[in-house]
């Protein structure tokens, strides 16, 4: 079985790569189950998938200074954008899918921590539309 470790991750929003900020990402991906039972399934409960969506969750190291993350994300506030996300910065591949949307940038939280704390974000944004996995 291959183990791997997350050494260079990749992320894009809005067509910007955002690699060089981010230090954690997340895409998790769910169905509604929906309870279609009847009397014909004797006692047992039946389910069938409803409803799919994710949520594109990364935590960047914040820097405010013109042209870095945070006037990047500002503008994007409210608005649905594409993403992409690869395990790997390398090429797609069998071995480094691809996976791409749009998400909702619903939130920025420019200022964040404790003191003493490194400046970081914690952001989460709901996908918007279908989520795609490339292998080429």
């Amino acid at each position: 079985m291959a183990k791997m470790v997350l050494l260079a991750a990749f992320v894009s929003l809005n067509g910007t790569d955002l690699s060089e900020y981010a230090r954690k990402i997340e895409l998790s991906t769910e169905v509604e189950d929906k309870d279609v039972t009847t009397y014909a399934s004797l006692g047992w409960k039946e389910v069938r998938g409803g409803l799919k969506s994710g949520e594109l969750g990364l935590e960047f190291l914040q820097d405010v200074a013109a042209t870095e993350i945070d006037s990047i994300m500002w503008p994007l506030l409210g608005t649905v954008v594409p993403f992409v996300a690869r395990l790997d910065q390398a090429a797609v591949g069998t071995s480094n899918p691809q996976y791409s949307g749009s998400v909702l940038i619903n939130g920025w939280n420019p200022l964040e921590g404790s003191v003493g704390d490194e400046a970081a974000v914690s952001v989460s944004y709901p996908t918007s539309g279908a989520i795609t996995r490339a292998t080429s």
